[in-house]
């Protein structure tokens, strides 16, 4: 689809020139999410504090919405608005910098409203971060909450972030990985009805899960993790009792496998059980079969400290793990621990990338 169009406001070539020199890396880029969420406050709170810590940051969004936002919860806006054909310089550590997509109407945008149009918006903001990740300009991207609704109004076939970024990077293995320090799940299926999950998880699927999980963790733990399976139905179907022996038939054949390889899993074990405290002490990854059955009891957890990863990519991409909280756009009072830990996870995941 197309980014549309950018400005440049603030900074003329020949001073972005100067600002640009070989040794200064590429910028992590957040994405603005639904202008009429809370995307762009916590936007602008993750740039500052990732400025602080020394890490280049582009916002990609609507400078005007930003600006309305700033201005009404008392935040430092960024200067520094940049055009497209500047994206593929590099970026100062500690000046953040937003990337404005023009064809969005700012001052229409109504707070905790979503329409065909911010749907539109935050789609291009996506779209475009992730080309300028795959074709080397960003280190990392960091998205916002989006409204799936408004995408899907908007004329987007993708339920969400992963289905959009699995396309659009090519990516042939991917599944989504949601981690707090106290607990990580990985997903078999993701944004499909529940009806729909027994026919859509396979052998194959599970075992693919098992192994991007496993890879991803073994590199933030920097040792071979412990991953528990769950099983699908109550009880992990009672030996074939409930459920249309899906533990049977797909989910142990895809743990056996998984051994073989040299993987440590256990499984599968019964949901209602696999997240009490002393499960949760010895699985460092849990591998789950629908998009509830994680998210639940991690976000019971650790709802402001999670983030969502995408696996499998050829780029980069950390998420907050919550939506646009609409009741309370724009009031200040979003809590912004989930963006904080997603622009800190990326830009670790970055910097192991380039040694």
């Amino acid at each position: 689809m197309a980014c549309g169009s950018f400005i440049l406001d603030v900074v003329d070539l020949a001073t972005f020139m100067e600002l640009t020199e070989p040794s200064m890396t590429r910028p992590l880029i957040i994405t603005m999410g639904d202008p009429a969420g809370v995307g762009p406050e916590l936007a602008l709170r993750g740039a500052w504090w990732a400025a602080k810590a020394g890490v280049p940051i582009a916002i990609a969004g609507s400078f005007g919405v930003l600006q309305r936002v700033a201005s009404k919860l008392s935040l430092a806006l960024p200067s520094r608005i940049l055009p497209e054909a500047f994206a593929a310089y590099q970026f100062l550590p500690n000046i953040p910098v937003i990337v404005d997509f023009e064809e969005l109407n700012a001052a229409s945008v109504q707070p905790g409203i979503v329409n065909v149009e911010t749907g539109r918006a935050s789609l291009g903001y996506v779209c475009w971060s992730i080309d300028q990740a795959v074709a080397g300009n960003a280190a990392a991207i960091v998205t916002g909450p989006i409204h799936k609704e408004a995408w899907v109004v908007a004329g987007s076939p993708f339920p969400g972030h992963t289905e959009l970024l699995a396309q659009r990077t090519h990516a042939p293995r991917h599944c989504m990985m949601l981690a707090a320090p106290s607990i990580r799940c990985a997903l078999v299926t993701v944004h499909i009805g529940i009806a729909e999950v027994p026919a859509a998880i396979s052998v194959e699927g599970i075992l693919e899960t098992i192994e991007l999980a496993g890879d991803a963790v073994a590199k933030i733990l920097q040792r071979p993790p412990a991953i528990t399976v769950c099983g699908l139905n109550p009880h992990a179907g009672e030996g074939g009792l409930f459920g249309n022996q899906e533990e049977e038939l797909m989910i142990r054949p895809a743990i056996k496998l998984a051994k073989q390889r040299g993987w440590q899993v256990t499984g599968p074990l019964p949901a209602d059980t696999a997240f009490i405290p002393a499960w949760r002490a010895k699985t460092d990854v849990y591998v789950c079969m629908y998009h509830d059955q994680g998210l639940i009891p991690l976000k019971a957890i650790a709802f402001d400290e999670a983030v969502n990863i995408t696996l499998g990519l050829p780029i980069i991409r950390t998420s907050v793990d919550h939506g646009t909280a609409l009741d309370i756009a724009w009031q200040g009072v979003a809590d912004g621990g989930s963006m904080f830990a997603a622009i800190d996870l990326a830009s670790k995941l970055s910097a192991n990338r380039q040694e």
